[in-house]
């Protein structure tokens, strides 16, 4: 069926998939990899995201796409292992698209999507940890002179030292604490909320959408692109290449321990953060909770404490997202036969791992989009990858009737979120537009 990928000579002289994408993990250590791909400070857009949709759509919306990535992801997996048992084990979205849907385009399609989801991921990681590097220094230094952009060289600086960890598997210690750390600022920021609501300083509520439907219209396919943002993995046959083989069955384990996380996490935030702020609710609910005008909204010890906790969360995702491009890098730089430590091969990965981070890190200063960026990779990136292909990739590979339940919610699926994904990128990039005339190149504040 279409273009088949041995595992044999080609895999064994293959350096991104020798050294970056090891297959030595547990199923556990993939139930890390997914947490740290999906839970991440996106999640602190959730109020922000219900401020286009309100309480009642927007907790639909969320249930929704928590439902539809799960049975996405838990479809991909079964696609992945029938692959295995006919003797083609992909570890590479790519490939697998390419092997299933028998066509070349594919191949490079796939390749320009998960680009530019480890980019956008890459830069708002690196844009948000200079973010949070600055409200710590703002309240430290109230008076400082240093700007946004000084801190995201500073956090672009640390990331290119961590890149050098070698392979995806080595990073399984990171996953782990990047979940605890998840769990650990979710439940400060959840307390930090409450505390807001029950201060003197409690902002007003109110929850009003925007009076022009035309306005609201727009507002609810970008609340759901963000949604979709913070919901996608475009990674998933990566992380599931790093599980010792067979690999059949564990990639479930994995996803019921992240999606656990996942309903803890992101109710509780989202519920919280719009309570309390409602239709004023930003992009980060951090900067909600600490205003530029007048004191801290909670305690500064809890605030403190959770953006330290997504300041280094923050460098495990980037980590995380950036082994896709670390193993194209490594698969055309490296020679498999000289060993992953040797010079020839550890002086390139130095300089091709160091410039790509450079690169994010250039954009994130030059472009602090964070709410504008999660929502136009939402739609452009993370809904095709992760709301329909994934569908499609299952009706072809274990061809279920068309007169089956599954084969009519699959084409669903399809429909609808192509649908979604053309508005949801439309109104995007839109607002993306509206926003470029509220700031200049290498300003200090992020643009809501």
């Amino acid at each position: 069926m279409g273009i088949q990928l041995p595992v044999t000579e080609d895999r064994i002289s293959d350096a991104g998939a020798s050294f970056v994408l090891q297959s030595k993990g547990e199923w556990w250590h993939v139930g890390f990899h997914l947490t740290t791909a999906i839970v991440g400070p996106t999640i602190l857009t959730l109020p922000y995201a219900f401020r286009g949709l309100g309480w009642g759509l927007g907790f639909f919306c969320l249930t929704i796409m928590a439902v539809v990535t799960f049975y996405s992801y838990f479809l991909m997996s079964k696609v992945l292992d029938n692959c295995e048992k006919a003797g083609r084990r992909h570890i590479r979205f790519r490939e697998l698209a390419a092997d299933v849907l028998g066509s070349g385009w594919m191949f490079y399609f796939v390749i320009f999507i998960q680009t530019a989801i480890n980019t956008g991921v890459g830069i708002g990681a690196i844009l948000l940890s200079g973010q949070c590097l600055q409200i710590i220094y703002s309240n430290l230094f109230p008076n400082g002179s240093m700007k946004l952009y000084e801190f995201i060289a500073i956090v672009t600086g640390v990331m290119i030292i961590l890149s050098q960890l070698p392979t995806f598997h080595s990073l399984r210690h990171v996953s782990l604490a990047s979940l605890l750390l998840s769990l650990g600022y979710a439940f400060l920021i959840v307390a930090a909320c409450i505390i807001a609501a029950m201060s003197k300083e409690a902002p007003e509520r109110e929850y009003s959408l925007e009076s022009s439907p035309k306005s609201r219209v727009f507002s609810a396919f970008t609340s759901i692109s963000i949604l979709a943002a913070i919901f996608g993995n475009g990674i998933l046959p990566e992380i599931q290449a790093t599980l010792a083989a067979p690999a059949s069955g564990k990639m479930v384990k994995g996803l019921l321990m992240c999606y656990s996380v996942i309903f803890v996490t992101f109710y509780a935030i989202a519920a919280s953060g719009y309570w309390v702020f409602g239709n004023r609710a930003t992009s980060n609910i951090l900067l909600s909770l600490t205003p530029d005008t007048g004191p801290p909204l909670a305690p500064a010890w809890i605030l403190g404490l959770a953006v330290i906790f997504v300041l280094l969360q923050l460098l495990a995702i980037g980590l995380v997202y950036s082994q896709v491009a670390y193993e194209i890098m490594e698969k055309q730089s490296a020679d498999v036969k000289k060993g992953m430590f040797s010079k020839r091969n550890l002086i390139p990965r130095l300089i091709l791992r160091s410039i790509y981070m450079i690169i994010c890190g250039f954009f994130a200063a030059m472009l602090p989009f964070f709410g504008d960026i999660s929502a136009v990779v939402g739609a452009i990136c993370f809904i095709p990858l992760d709301f329909i292909l994934p569908m499609l990739l299952y009706n072809i590979t274990h061809n279920p009737p068309k007169s089956s339940l599954t084969y009519s919610i699959n084409l669903a699926i399809i429909v609808v979120f192509t649908g979604v994904g053309l508005l949801g990128s439309f109104s995007s990039i839109r607002k993306l537009i509206l926003d470029a005339s509220k700031f200049k190149l290498f300003s200090n504040d992020v643009v809501d």
